[in-house]
């Protein structure tokens, strides 16, 4: 069977996954038919673990223990100033790691971020296993374009954790654009506006002859829908508060609650103008008294509650056209990715920053894990696609920390990639006998203010006065966009190269133990399935044999050894019920086949009674 490849959009929000089968990307479904599955987790009261759909279905009475948006987790050190709103704002524990990275909080167990993706991307593996009836080991999984090399490192980690071979990490505004383009005859500069539920993106690509080269990219990794629904809530609590004075925010219940009913109330309003948010008994103040939320929310008041958001969206892309060095009437086409851009006011001033109406030819949901699909198989398979050709860039400038405390840039940002980009540099101390490779990321003069990537020593170098002794750093950056950095003495040859980790990423044994503890996870789930479907069916074949029994025991109870066989019967059945209400599985097994013979018996009683001549 031919090796398939899937595309992943991990997503804040919402998580998909695609195959190209044949020239045209397929989104699969879930059990429940959904095309899109929350990216949620949670730990139930029995320490079963839920992903997808049912652990969202009970996020508001296990709110502490149920954990989402933990994409904008990935990644980050504890100090980051994301990682602390998030803390502020929802009801799951988080707290700081051994390697000053950030850990989740469910029951009594702790879960770094790539762990908790890691179990989203396993259902995502999943769903396509069960849809094509093949193990799946390959993948390509989608990030924000302005994601950092930390976050992109983190994402390839929980692919690994989810027993995924990360072929290639790409873009989501880039996958967007290859499946606009994918199979049609598009020429011509094409800008993709992906606001998602945790991220914004803005990609401008240049479409020509099979080939997407992407000319700028920029975002903001901590601006999407939850910061819309945020807005919401928050303007509910104030007027709760100041109708009741009741703080609904001291409880856990009732704040996830109005989460749910917000973000509903949003997609409702994208659609009518006027919607009802009404709750009843949202909180009780345990003097016998509980109160009833009921509001209004038009679409004018949550455009006024977030039009900063949507203007911020707007100002990013004028930055990047200016930095790209085009102007709106280049422009071939403006795509809309993301559920967010289903907002009637986002489209309006969209379509009025670029001077056009945006394309609405493409699902906003599912195509992003449609171009990662198709960038999957043609990694593998060049014939899949064979006058595809992506060139993507970094989003950030990459370089080190010179004397004085300021930021080189060796590579700018968006430049192609991959890509390397070297620098000699001299020792700035008299008998100096190392230097410390400092590496950052980002825009800033000073390095302190940009993002730090990681750290390494070259020593053992000559000692002679400052300004002797030169020093060559390389850059490297992979398709993925993952930072290799390479140092080497000139004068004697000593070299040092490393795969840039950031100081918050996991260790090599960490992610090891993670893999293996969720492989042993995975087979234990599979045999506690297995274990399901054997009970079902020996419930199934007892109701049936139940069913059959009274016309037996009429057929048989005047025969000579009729009593004798039905005490045998009663057994069976009575071994064959306390088997399956203790949901074991050697005992289901050794009832199985007695019950299969007596119910073929009980079969033979009364098709014969039927044809008895009387």
């Amino acid at each position: 069977m031919a090796e398939k490849v899937i595309g992943i959009d991990l997503g804040t929000t919402n998580s998909c996954v695609a195959i190209l089968e044949g020239i045209s990307a397929t989104v699969i479904a879930n059990r429940g038919g959904y095309k899109t599955t929350p990216s949620v987790v949670a730990m139930s009261e029995t320490g079963k673990r839920l992903v997808g759909h049912i652990a969202k279905r009970q996020a508001v009475t296990n709110a502490e223990n149920t954990a989402y948006a933990v994409k904008r987790l990935i990644g980050r050190p504890w100090t980051s100033p994301a990682v602390q709103a998030v803390k502020a704002a929802v009801p799951y524990g988080l707290f700081e790691g051994p390697h000053q990275d950030v850990r989740i909080k469910l029951r009594d167990q702790l879960f770094s971020p790539p762990e908790i993706s890691a179990y989203i991307l396993q259902e995502m593996r999943a769903i396509a296993e069960e849809f094509l009836g093949q193990s799946i080991t390959k993948s390509v999984v989608t990030v924000p374009a302005y994601f950092n090399d930390g976050q992109r490192q983190a994402t390839k980690d929980a692919g690994r954790i989810a027993g995924l071979d990360v072929i290639r990490i790409i873009n989501e505004p880039t996958a967007a654009a290859l499946a606009y383009g994918f199979g049609r005859d598009v020429e011509g500069k094409v800008v993709v506006f992906d606001l998602g539920g945790g991220t914004f993106d803005v990609s401008i690509l240049d479409i020509s002859n099979g080939v997407f080269e992407v000319v700028a990219t920029a975002g903001d990794t901590f601006l999407g829908g939850e910061d819309y629904d945020k807005r919401l809530v928050d303007w509910l609590v104030q007027g709760f508060s100041k109708e009741h004075r009741v703080d609904l925010r001291s409880d856990a219940m009732a704040l996830q609650r109005l989460k749910d009913a917000a973000e509903k109330a949003k997609c409702d309003l994208s659609s009518v103008r006027e919607t009802e948010i009404n709750l009843p008994f949202i909180i009780s103040t345990g003097k016998n008294q509980a109160y009833h939320l009921h509001r209004v929310v038009t679409r004018g008041k949550l455009e006024e509650l977030t039009l900063d958001l949507t203007e911020r969206t707007i100002q990013i892309c004028r930055l990047t056209m200016e930095d790209a060095g085009i102007k709106p009437k280049d422009l071939a086409e403006v795509v809309l990715v993301g559920g967010m851009t289903r907002m009637p006011k986002v489209q309006e001033l969209v379509a009025e920053f670029f001077g056009r109406e945006p394309c609405k030819g493409v699902h906003p949901d599912e195509v992003v894990a449609m171009g990662a699909a198709i960038q999957g198989a043609a990694l593998i398979d060049a014939a899949a696609a064979p006058d595809m050709l992506l060139l993507d860039v970094t989003p950030h400038s990459l370089g080190i920390m010179v004397a004085g405390g300021y930021f080189h840039r060796l590579i700018e940002r968006n430049t192609t990639v991959p890509t390397s980009k070297s620098h000699v540099f001299t020792t700035v101390r008299d008998d100096q006998t190392s230097v410390k490779i400092v590496v950052f990321q980002g825009e800033a003069d000073r390095a302190e203010e940009n993002e730090l990537l990681g750290e390494f020593v070259l020593s053992g170098l000559r000692k002679a006065p400052k300004g002797e002794v030169e020093v060559d750093v390389t850059f490297e950056i992979s398709a993925d966009g993952i930072v290799g950095v390479a140092a080497q003495d000139l004068e004697t040859g000593t070299e040092q190269h490393i795969t840039v980790t950031s100081t918050s990423s996991l260790t090599e044994a960490e992610i090891e133990r993670m893999a293996n503890e969720n492989q042993e996870f995975l087979v234990s789930s599979r045999a506690e399935e297995e274990v399901e479907k054997e009970r079902q069916r020996i419930e199934k074949l007892v109701h049936e044999a139940e069913a059959l029994l009274p016309k037996v025991e009429e057929v048989l109870s005047g025969t000579p050894f009729g009593q004798d066989s039905l005490d045998n019967v009663r057994l069976i059945l009575d071994d064959a019920r306390a088997a399956v209400e203790r949901r074991d599985a050697a005992a289901l097994e050794q009832v199985a086949e007695p019950l299969v013979r007596t119910l073929n018996m009980f079969h033979g009683v009364v098709d014969s009674a039927r044809i008895r001549p009387t």
